[in-house]
């Protein structure tokens, strides 16, 4: 995976939800702050789906190549799973 992409993604997350918590305390209209927390999760949503991507070419691949496929395949649905509920 790459780190350094993940961390200035989360960074820049980061200072969003700051930015959230001083709108609030702005008395900042709920819709724009609703924007921003949507796009706090969408955001989110993409460091998750970069991770699962990364799992996918190197835990799991490693997984199914050199220990048991099957038991690879289940932890894999469960973490699918786990992610699909964000």
């Amino acid at each position: 995976m790459d780190s350094e992409n993940l961390h200035r993604r989360l960074k820049k997350i980061s200072g969003q939800v700051a930015a959230v918590d001083r709108m609030i305390d702005e008395d900042v209209p709920c819709e724009d702050i609703l924007i921003q927390v949507n796009a706090i999760k969408s955001a989110l949503h993409s460091v998750g789906q970069i991770i699962l991507e990364g799992h996918i070419k190197h835990c799991v691949r490693n997984g199914i190549e050199h220990g048991d496929a099957d038991r690879t395949i289940e932890e894999f649905a469960a973490v699918v799973k786990q992610f699909s509920k964000l």
